[in-house]
């Protein structure tokens, strides 16, 4: 249902939390609104999650039924070693440029251009492999990559050197970088020369530091997991467009909502038949 209202107050306040404070939504709700620009002020659509609205400005929350809005895109894609996350230097290929028709598994209402702006949401090293999330959806972005986020990341690391029972408690707990003390990780051998890493934070090249902090290095890094998020079984160099069941998950578990194993990574990947569907 469409919502109108002029604001009164005398000091400014964050969208999200008047709409709240009226009853028309949560606050998280809010930012979701906002990201599929649904919300504008004064006639100018609101793109900024933490946009404030000052006196005597009107807002205007269309209805999502009306067909005003625009769809956030969101995908994810088995990024090969040799393509960058983001913005490339010279001579390097961003993972964008992957996102053609061709590579596209299954559908979507969306082919991204050449220059599309995709955030990528948790980014992966040009030495990394594995599931990469690339948005334009604010809301999502908060859950994956924001300074509360509860979603956790999993990789499938070989590395050489000796694997001992004292350099994986290391890796577990007692490590520091960029004179930072780590989060607990969880790490455990799972084949030969094989690690299981399962991280609540992303520093610079993480896994890589922490490994050549105990003598070990990375010959291989695959990301198969953010949150209830899995790779699955997309090829390598291939991309789909996230359902709406996954966005939503990742937002939930983002919050620890879901209850029990809501970032375990329970989450099934769509059939060939939903995979068309995207976030309205």
């Amino acid at each position: 249902m469409a919502w109108t209202r002029r604001y009164t107050e005398a000091e400014p306040q964050r969208v999200n939390r008047w709409l709240a404070q009226n009853g028309v939504c949560s606050r998280r709700e809010a930012e979701d609104l906002i990201s599929r620009g649904l919300v504008s002020i004064d006639g100018e659509l609101v793109r900024d999650l933490g946009r404030k609205i000052a006196a005597n400005q009107t807002l205007v929350l269309a209805d999502p039924s009306d067909g005003r809005s625009q769809a956030s895109l969101s995908v994810m894609l088995n990024k090969p070693v040799g393509v960058v996350s983001a913005q490339p230097e010279k001579g390097q290929v961003p993972a964008v440029r992957l996102l053609t028709a061709e590579a596209l598994v299954g559908q979507s209402l969306t082919i991204p251009g050449r220059d599309a702006r995709l955030a990528p949401l948790g980014r992966l090293d040009m030495d990394s492999r594995g599931l990469l999330i690339l948005s334009e959806d604010g809301v999502l972005a908060k859950a994956v990559i924001g300074p509360a986020s509860e979603l956790d990341k999993e990789y499938m690391v070989r590395v050489t050197g000796a694997v001992t029972e004292a350099r994986l408690a290391k890796l577990r707990h007692g490590l520091s970088l960029d004179g930072r003390r780590l989060k607990p990780a969880k790490v455990s051998l799972v084949g030969e020369q094989r690690l299981r890493f399962i991280l609540k934070e992303g520093r610079n090249r993480q896994i890589r530091r922490m490994c050549e902090l105990v003598d070990l290095a990375v010959a291989d890094l695959l990301r198969t997991r953010i949150g209830p998020l899995r790779l699955g079984d997309l090829p390598e160099g291939r991309w789909r467009a996230l359902t709406a069941d996954e966005r939503d998950a990742l937002v939930n578990a983002s919050a620890g909502e879901g209850g029990p194993g809501a970032q375990r990574g329970t989450l099934k990947p769509p059939d060939r038949a939903n995979r068309a569907r995207t976030r309205p």
